[in-house]
Parts: C-alpha cells; sequence; structure tokens
C-alpha cells in the first residue's frame, strides 16, 4: 500500500475505495497478501494516526515488524485510540518500554525441535512450522521470534527430513501444522505437504493452527477446501479474539470450511485492553457458536517479549470462567489454560466449586455463591474409619 487514502471515511473507518481497492480485488486474497501494510511508510496511508503515534511505531518496527491486511485494518474503528483491533496488529510504545523481562521462546520450542521446523514436546504428536509467513503479524503472537528470519531456500530439502523423522516415530499420531500461518500458502504446496503426512500410516490426524479466517477470509476458497477436503481426517484451530472480528466474510469462511469436513475450533488470547472482561468473551463465544465454531480454549497470554502489556493475571482468567458459568451455555464456556514451557504443556485452570470434603458429604458452591451439600459416595479403597476424605490427586 503505497498510496494515500482517498478520504477520510464517515464514522472513520477505511473502505476499500481508500486502498484504491475495486470489489474484486477486495475479494482477492492474493490482492490482500500484495497490500499489507508492512513498511513504516505504509503507516502514512492512515489518515487518523497522529505524527508523533507514526513516529512511535516506526521506531517500535525496528525491533518488532508488522503487517496487517486491508481487510482487518477496515475493521478497526479509528476513533477509538484503544480500540481492541487496532490493539492487536498495531505497533505500540508499550512494546518496547514494558518491563523487562519475557522471551523470544517462552514456550521453549528450540530445546525441542528434532527437524527442521519440527517440535517434538510430548509423545504422540508434533508441531511443524510449515512456513514463517503469516498474512498479520499479531502483536501478542509467541513466535515473532520467526518475524525476521529468512524463509528457507531448500525447503524439499527440509520436509524430506521432517518427513523422514516422522516416518520413524511410529508413536507420533497427531500433527500440527502451524508456522507462520500454513495458509498462507499456495493450494499446490499445501496439497503436497498434506499429502506427504497423510500417506503416513501411523498419523492418524492432522491439524492446522491458522488465523487466516479472521484476518484474510477471502483465502478460504472453494479450491483450498477442496484441497484440505483431500486429507482428511483434517481439524483446523482459529483465533478470534473479539466479536468484532466475527464479520459476514469470517462466518462465510468458517461455513465454507464446515460444509467440506473440516470442524473449526477456536483458541482466543486473553489480552488486556482486548478481550480481558467476562461481557466481551461471552459475546465472543455466544457469536462463534452461532456460526458453529466451538470456543474449545482461551490461553492465557504467553510471557512472550514485548507482549507483558497484554498478560492478565491469572485469576482474572478463573474469574471470567466463573462469571461465564450459569450465564450461559455450557458450549459457549471455553477453557482456560496456561502453555508451560517445554514439556510443561497446556495446564486448565477453572474455578474451584468444592469448599470442603467429609465422610459422605462434600460441599459445593454454584456459579452465584450459593452453597449446596452433596451426597458423596466414598471413593474405591476408602477406609471408612477415617474422619474426612483426602483430596485425590
Amino acid at each position: 500500500m503505497t498510496t494515500q487514502p482517498a478520504s477520510a471515511t464517515p464514522g472513520l473507518r477505511l473502505e476499500p475505495a481508500d486502498f484504491g481497492a475495486s470489489e474484486a480485488d477486495w475479494n482477492d486474497w492474493e490482492w490482500q497478501v500484495a497490500h499489507r501494510l508492512r513498511r513504516p511508510e505504509d503507516l502514512d496511508a492512515i489518515p487518523w494516526l497522529g505524527r508523533e503515534e507514526i513516529d512511535d511505531m516506526r521506531r517500535v518496527a525496528r525491533r518488532y515488524p508488522f503487517s496487517v491486511t486491508p481487510y482487518f485494518l477496515s475493521l478497526v474503528r479509528w476513533a477509538d485510540r484503544k480500540d481492541p483491533l487496532r490493539a492487536q496488529v498495531l505497533p505500540s510504545p508499550a512494546e518496547t518500554l514494558a518491563p523487562e523481562g519475557g522471551s523470544l521462546d517462552p514456550l521453549a520450542e528450540a530445546e525441542h525441535t528434532r527437524a527442521p521446523g519440527l517440535i517434538h514436546r510430548f509423545t504422540d504428536r508434533v508441531v511443524v512450522l510449515a512456513t514463517h509467513r503469516c498474512a498479520v503479524h499479531c502483536r501478542h503472537c509467541f513466535r515473532k521470534r520467526l518475524w525476521k528470519e529468512p524463509h528457507a531456500r531448500n525447503d524439499g530439502l527440509r520436509w524430506d527430513q521432517v518427513i523422514a523423522y516422522l516416518e520413524d516415530r511410529t508413536e507420533v499420531r497427531d500433527v500440527l501444522l502451524s508456522g507462520g500461518d500454513p495458509l498462507t500458502l499456495p493450494d499446490g504446496g499445501l496439497d503436497e505437504i498434506l499429502g506427504r503426512i497423510r500417506r503416513i500410516r501411523h498419523v492418524e490426524i492432522i491439524r492446522i493452527g491458522t488465523r487466516i479466517p479472521v484476518v484474510l477470509p477471502q483465502r478460504i476458497t472453494p479450491g483450498l477446501c477442496r484441497t484440505l477436503e483431500r486429507h482428511g481426517p483434517l481439524w483446523l484451530v482459529t483465533q478470534f479474539n473479539h466479536p468484532r472480528e466475527i464479520t459476514p466474510e469470517a462466518a462465510q469462511a468458517c461455513e465454507r470450511l464446515l460444509r467440506s469436513g473440516i470442524p473449526v475450533n477456536n483458541q482466543s488470547v486473553l489480552l488486556r485492553g482486548v478481550n480481558d472482561r467476562a461481557e466481551t468473551i461471552k459475546s465472543l463465544c455466544q457469536g462463534l457458536l452461532r456460526i458453529r465454531v466451538r470456543p474449545y480454549y482461551l490461553h492465557q497470554c504467553d510471557p512472550v517479549a514485548g507482549a507483558a502489556h497484554f498478560r492478565t493475571s491469572l485469576c482474572e482468567g478463573i474469574e471470567i470462567i466463573s462469571q461465564l458459568q450459569g450465564t450461559t451455555s455450557g458450549l459457549a464456556v471455553p477453557r482456560f489454560v496456561v502453555d508451560l514451557p517445554g514439556r510443561g504443556g497446556k495446564v486448565s485452570l477453572q474455578p474451584d466449586p468444592i469448599l470442603s470434603r467429609e465422610k459422605g458429604r462434600t460441599t459445593l458452591r454454584d456459579h452465584a455463591g450459593a452453597l449446596y451439600a452433596y451426597e458423596d459416595p466414598a471413593p474405591a479403597g476408602f477406609d471408612p474409619g477415617a474422619e474426612t476424605i483426602q483430596k485425590i490427586a
């Protein structure tokens, strides 16, 4: 994007015409990718950013690059300097002014890299970084260490090494394609990669981790869906973080995937100033159910360098889940999880409804705080002479 938008759109929103895009351009995912804002001078094309703001963003971008599609920028409400969609994609001085701490590899993935781009942290499943490319650089990303890395030149050799490793590890039944974003690859490249993995007999399922339905829904074309459908069973995991991201375009993208037999799960990240209120998460999850996307996880924001301003306390996440329980369908209540480094994996943190345990009775608290005495059979092997039942690990 190199030209100044034609006008300040009413309501301080960017429209396709502000990018010089026809309707056909706007709906073409390759046009969207080619016209991403990713250079400091591109920021001049947003008429509602002040000079001081742009200068601050330029400084931040030297450390943490940015990339954002015209489509996602069109969802931002520029009258609100704290707009939750803007906060996720545009550089902020908070990224470099935050207290020291955090890591560029908060999950210690480098320690568990067994082949180029292949991370093996858990016995029966691996993560494969299909590409370093993303349509959008989310400011809270836990893999921002990849943003400046060059793209592999000998990609065929790399995939030979990945496939050889997978073929040799018969315990691996689950492969997660991640990145970067795998769906930024062309259909033919995805078809080849998925086909090679699918031919490994002990691999039972393939998952794709992608934010494309949220930030570039135009990419979910009928042709892409046909490609994905050929390699089932395949699951797609995406990341809607705010209710306003559930647009007609995003809903259509998810509908195409679902009609192709590809279940869509959502893993939100809990972000201060974006979705750290129970009302926002409730609206988000109910909206996801309306488009048949399952709200699966609510992730604690990882301690990644430059993202301290997004992080909430664990008790805030637990309180959000507590407020959701009993006030909406259980399908709309995600699991709140913390991803621990190395082989720690995901730990689920939920409100504890158990107040006390006694012989034959457990006292429980419901979502409204009312107490109930629940008749509780003794566990197998319990000594009837004991006064209390110890908590079972």
